[in-house]
């Protein structure tokens, strides 16, 4: 009755000799749940080519979609917060930034650069939602300000990646002032008749929205990105009624006027390159 035992072991590597795959090789789709090894998300940037699923990426991604062989000059990258406010909640505010600073290697919630789209000049301000949620604080108002202040000073179309839960609470009405700064800001860049061109990626909401996410000369989004003010769950709470299907949801917004379009994150470099060439003519 030899037939079902194993008469030897099938596994001859012993647990402190094997060997454990790296880090960020492998992910998986939030949607459809299929695992993605990291060149295929790199080849369809970053988009799950089973269901199109639009995974969410930072400044360091979209740099590297946009920009010309990921060549670019990063601006004004020595800006950090401060603590104008002395705020703790569950911890300081200065130890959730030095945090912060150490689990995403970033400065803030935004970073700027300067390159080419096709040879063609843009400068980029991308907002991380891994840095705080992506909030807004006097760093990221004070960036964009700078940016936008670059663009008139140089001629360069702007482009805003939006990724954020809203304004930074730690920050109070430090955070809530930016809202007026950077549109104040945005008005002087449209007197100046530079293009800006506003991305609305998943999520943007709060104050963010309420700002310059939603001023652009085109508003654009991704596919399936949550946009709104308050989230579904506080409005569902206030009205109390049964929100409609997908409501807050890119298609959703686009359908009730407030996007020009949805476009794919693989299309979307030759889009904004044809619309910056339309512009610059």
């Amino acid at each position: 009755m030899a037939w079902f035992k194993r008469s030897t072991k099938g596994i001859f590597t012993s647990t402190e000799d094997k060997k454990e795959a790296p880090d960020g090789v492998w992910n998986k789709c939030p949607n459809c749940k299929k695992a993605l090894h990291y060149s295929e998300q790199v080849e369809h940037k970053y988009v799950c080519q089973y269901c199109d699923y639009h995974l969410r990426v930072g400044s360091k991604e979209y740099f590297e979609i946009f920009f010309d062989d990921n060549a670019f000059a990063e601006l004004f990258g020595n800006l950090t917060s401060g603590d104008p406010l002395n705020f703790t909640d569950t911890k300081s505010y200065k130890n959730r930034l030095v945090e912060s600073y150490k689990k995403t290697g970033l400065k803030d919630a935004i970073r700027a650069a300067h390159g080419k789209i096709d040879g063609q000049d843009l400068v980029i301000a991308c907002m991380d939602f891994s840095f705080i949620g992506g909030s807004m604080g006097s760093v990221v108002g004070e960036k964009i300000a700078r940016s936008i202040d670059y663009c008139i000073e140089h001629k360069i179309p702007f482009l805003m990646i939006s990724k954020s839960g809203g304004a930074r609470m730690m920050e109070a009405a430090f955070s809530l002032m930016q809202m007026a700064k950077t549109s104040a800001k945005l008005a002087l860049l449209s007197k100046a008749k530079i293009p800006y061109i506003s991305l609305l990626t998943d999520p943007t909401t709060g104050g963010v929205t309420a700002s310059y996410a939603m001023l652009g000369d085109i508003n654009i989004a991704e596919p399936g990105a949550l946009i709104g003010f308050a989230g579904p769950r506080v409005i569902k709470e206030t009205i109390k009624k049964d929100l409609p299907k997908g409501f807050q949801t890119s298609e959703f917004v686009l359908e009730h006027g407030f996007l020009d379009f949805i476009v794919d994150r693989r299309e979307i470099k030759n889009k904004l390159s044809t619309f910056i060439r339309i512009m610059n003519n």
